[in-house]
């Protein structure tokens, strides 16, 4: 079984959260290793996908007053409030980082499982099956009101979707569970509305990450942030993650 580092972080800010997660993609690229890390927001926060513009995210007034920050992974934009993110990182020479859909598959067909033993009927999207949904010609600005392969819904409300980066020899896997609604996007119920009832924010992170190193096989070491990855990330986060020129870059 792979040794997987373990990283139970606080809650942040967008700039952290984004430059963290690209430190240790990096990382994993470079010494082969696996993390799994599980993060919330110290804010409600909007990140765009990479290829959205900043102009786009007037469209939705709900989440005006949120700081705004950019993914480095595709998509559409989120709120992160009520929720519980990870980031997985997989050397690209496994067997899982080769494919998108298998690995993308292992991680939400982890979570659907978890999600039945407390009494929650979630499945993987299919738009095979889901025939009834319409595609617009222009998709939602909200990536919780899109739907693609392997989306983790819960009858027809989408609580979970993730997203992928490759660089660097490794492959970064971020993504998101909506654990309940958000003033800043009302329009998008979670776990909790769709019949779960209130947990905390711990216990589900505690459930969540169990889950998914079983289903991956992987031995975790519990760990923190290093002085240098943090050293890394607060550069990024402050000129990269952080800064106008890469935020309003579209």
């Amino acid at each position: 079984m792979p040794e997987c580092r373990l990283i139970l972080d606080p809650l942040g800010g967008g700039a952290w959260n984004m430059a963290v997660d690209e430190v240790l993609l990096e990382n994993g690229g470079r010494d082969g290793s696996w993390t799994l890390r599980f993060y919330g927001w110290s804010e409600p926060t909007l990140s765009l996908g990479y290829f959205q513009t900043s102009e786009s995210r007037r469209c939705h007034a709900a989440s005006q007053g949120c700081p705004v920050v950019r993914r480095q992974s595709g998509g559409g934009a989120i709120v992160h409030d009520r929720e519980l993110t990870y980031a997985l990182v997989v050397p690209a020479r496994h067997a899982l980082a080769r494919e998108s859909q298998r690995l993308y598959r292992a991680v939400h067909g982890a979570i659907v499982q978890e999600l039945a033993s407390v009494g929650v009927t979630a499945r993987m999207y299919d738009p095979e099956v889901d025939t009834e949904r319409t595609r617009s010609a222009e998709e939602p600005f909200l990536c919780f009101e899109r739907r693609a392969v392997g989306d983790i819904v819960v009858g027809e409300a989408k609580i979970g979707g993730s997203a992928q980066r490759r660089r660097w020899g490794a492959v970064l896997q971020h993504g998101s569970l909506l654990i309940a609604r958000s003033n800043a996007a009302p329009e998008l119920p979670g776990i909790e509305e769709l019949g779960c009832g209130q947990c905390s924010w711990e216990a589900w992170r505690s459930r969540f990450s169990d889950a998914l190193l079983g289903a991956l096989e992987l031995s975790p070491r519990l760990a923190s942030l290093s002085e240098s990855i943090r050293a890394e990330a607060a550069i990024l986060a402050e000129h990269k993650y952080g800064a106008a020129s890469w935020n309003k870059r579209r």
